[in-house]
């Protein structure tokens, strides 16, 4: 039986929906949260948008069929529909007289809860001063990993303290900050130290230097990003910098949390691991595979 079309008006209110760079990215972000969804609160947060700007979005989304809204107590939950994009493709490939298969959505399900059973990872996210990327990427994914993982950050060369735009911006996005600090990686290189699943490098310098023996043979890799206390300007221009690079690593945690590493053998986690650190933004180094692993 042949899938129903998609009328004109509704191929062109779908790629409308995602032509706007904001919608765009909430859609990817819930394709990595897949079937579960989000609540509205936490797509915000994530991609850094004020809740009623990312109402606006959502609602647009929903109406071209790309998101589906469920209530859960308190929070309204999206998740990304497949069929409609799948549905639209489908239709074009089959316009040049290939058949192409849709996937149909399964039931709107609840958000994964944390089960007592879960398999918990410790990760510990690297940069050279421990300041600003590995200071954001430990506050993300302490909050996002919900329990599965717990996250630390240390650098090689570490600062005095978290840099403040970097604290105040996670501040200001809802995370706790106030117990952030910065710390050399030694401290995690003792046999006293928790043992290590992950250790990801997050800016080039770090991954170029000798690294302690870390207790627990953990997986290493890199997701080298641009350093935004390097950036010089006005006020404005450094905490855009900033919020740039959470974003990005908030897109990155958002895929790394949402593995099913249980199932993937090293090889294949190790491969998973290097993709989500060439996402958008990521240094040439990461891209050209040169760092050690």
């Amino acid at each position: 039986m042949d899938e129903p079309r998609l009328s004109s008006e509704e191929v062109i209110r779908t790629f409308d929906a995602l032509a706007q760079p904001t919608r765009f990215e909430t859609y990817r972000l819930l394709l990595r949260y897949t079937p579960y969804g989000l609540p509205a609160g936490d797509i915000a947060r994530l991609l850094a948008v004020p809740h009623n700007t990312m109402s606006t979005h959502l609602s647009h989304l929903e109406r071209a069929e790309l998101v589906s809204a469920r209530r859960e107590g308190r929070s309204i939950i999206y998740a990304a529909n497949t069929v409609r994009p799948a549905q639209l493709l489908s239709q074009l490939i089959g316009e040049m007289g290939v058949r192409a298969k849709v996937a149909a959505d399964p039931a709107f399900p609840q958000l994964r809860p944390s089960s007592a059973n879960d398999r918990r990872y410790n990760v510990l996210l690297v940069c050279s001063g421990n300041s600003a990327r590995s200071v954001i990427a430990e506050a993300v994914l302490n909050r996002e990993g919900r329990g599965r993982f717990r996250a630390f950050s240390a650098g090689s060369n570490p600062g005095k303290a978290p840099h403040p735009l970097a604290v105040s911006l996670l501040q200001s996005l809802g995370y706790e900050a106030g117990e952030l600090r910065s710390k050399s990686w030694n401290e995690f290189g003792n046999a006293d130290a928790p043992p290590m699943d992950f250790v990801i490098t997050v800016c080039d310098a770090a991954a170029g230097e000798a690294c302690p023996n870390w207790p627990g043979h953990p997986l290493q890799a890199h997701w080298g990003l641009p350093d935004p206390a390097e950036v010089e300007g006005t006020e404005a221009e450094r905490r855009a910098a900033f919020l740039q690079t959470y974003r990005r690593l908030a897109a990155r945690i958002s895929a790394f949390v949402n593995l099913p590493i249980e199932q993937l053998n090293l090889a294949a986690l190790k491969d998973r691991l290097a993709a989500i650190g060439e996402m958008e933004g990521a240094t040439e180094l990461t891209l050209n595979g040169q760092a050690a692993a």
